[in-house]
């Protein structure tokens, strides 16, 4: 296990522990005799609206060996409480204090928007473990230091309306998070259906830490779609969806990753039976085709979490954080042969290497990242399940 400190924003003091040769997890300090390992900066939402989404990266990272690189690695973890001040609070700790080559996360598009500010002006690379496009594009300034995964929304949106299409819907109301990541998802939704000949009937937003959202629902229903598409994450994302079947609402429901998380499919219960969402393949693993080229490394993270964390725990969240980490390792190899980790010139050595990543294949897709494209994902990074019994469940690809 990789040496990991943890900490959260809202705690000024840091309790120290000793440390074996081997296997470490400790609250303390970066000693100076650290300085020269690779230092992991990692920012997660482990509270908060969003911590249905933290909760699994942190236990992710928590697998990690002692390694990266051939190199001693130093994982530092930050809990945002899934708040933007939070995560700039974070990203300047790490970068002044901790001396962090690289930082992984956040978890969601807010805090991944806000953090990096902070990181692309102190010239730190950033793997965003959320999905809005907005913290990768445009590709200047501040994002020519930001990384992500999670594809963009297009690719999601795609998707669902190839299936939307191939059940002879014609009309979709939207209910998103008045976000940055519902706003993101909304702007491409709104011109790509259009592009598709999808007539948009209503747009309706909340917050995540809303306790209702039934003026929303009403006004989404009065409109007589054929689909509602909602654009939200972690548990506050079902919100939509039980009110919806508390309506009677029978039309089809369709749901981003956001919210692809066991805790969800707990929270929203009976209310999700029926209803659609376009996922990462690791959430459905075992139920890949073996000519899927991201069966073999989705299934590999899959054993490895749930070995650990127990059957049913799997997270696509947590796969993301995995890929990051991998992705990250390999970067680091090629960095070392320009510069020593610590140094802006291996920072800056790193970031380049991730730009030129090519042709990995990860547990959440198969990633291709250039000068203009830092999420580097195809629509191999996407499937589409249905929840059946409280069950994901593979869809068929429409061709």
């Amino acid at each position: 296990m990789a040496f990991i400190k943890v900490l959260a924003h809202t705690h000024a003091s840091v309790r120290k522990t000793a440390a074996s040769l081997t296997c470490v997890i400790a609250l303390c300090t970066v000693s100076a005799a650290a300085q020269a390992d690779i230092n992991v900066g990692v920012i997660l939402s482990t509270t908060g609206p969003a911590a249905s989404l933290g909760i699994p990266e942190e236990q992710t990272v928590r697998m990690w060996p002692a390694e990266m690189a051939g190199e001693k690695v130093n994982f530092i973890i930050l809990n945002d409480g899934s708040d933007t001040t939070g995560a700039v609070k974070n990203a300047s700790k790490l970068i002044t204090e901790n001396n962090v080559d690289v930082i992984i996360g956040p978890s969601v598009t807010p805090t991944s928007m806000a953090a990096l500010e902070v990181a692309g002006s102190a010239k730190v690379p950033m793997v965003s473990l959320a999905g809005g496009g907005s913290i990768v594009l445009p590709q200047t300034g501040v994002r020519t230091w930001a990384f992500k995964l999670s594809p963009t929304e297009a690719i999601s949106i795609n998707r669902v309306l190839d299936h939307f299409l191939a059940q002879k819907g014609k009309t979709m109301a939207t209910i998103g998070f008045a976000t940055s990541y519902g706003d993101g998802f909304l702007k491409s939704f709104e011109a790509i259906a259009k592009q598709r000949g999808v007539t948009v009937t209503a747009t309706e937003s909340y917050n995540p830490t809303d306790q209702s959202v039934t003026a929303q629902v009403l006004k989404a229903m009065a409109s007589n779609p054929d689909g509602v598409y909602i654009f939200a994450s972690g548990t506050p994302g079902a919100l939509p969806q039980i009110e919806l079947a508390r309506r009677g609402y029978k039309g089809l429901v369709y749901q981003t990753q956001g919210v692809a998380n066991n805790d969800y499919l707990r929270v929203g219960g009976k209310s999700l039976d029926g209803s659609f969402m376009t996922v990462a393949p690791a959430l459905v693993a075992e139920q890949l085709p073996a000519s899927n080229p991201i069966r073999k490394p989705a299934l590999d993270y899959a054993q490895r979490y749930q070995a650990k964390y127990g059957a049913g725990t799997l997270s696509l969240f947590g796969a993301t954080a995995w890929d990051a980490m991998l992705i990250v390792e390999g970067a680091a190899r090629e960095a070392k042969k320009k510069a020593k980790p610590g140094t802006p010139e291996f920072r800056s050595a790193l970031r380049d290497a991730l730009e030129n990543l090519h042709d990995f294949v990860g547990a959440e897709g198969v990633y291709n990242m250039s000068p203009t494209d830092h999420n580097g994902v195809d629509a191999r990074s996407q499937v589409l399940v249905k929840i059946v019994d409280g069950k994901w469940e593979l869809q068929p690809e429409v061709k």
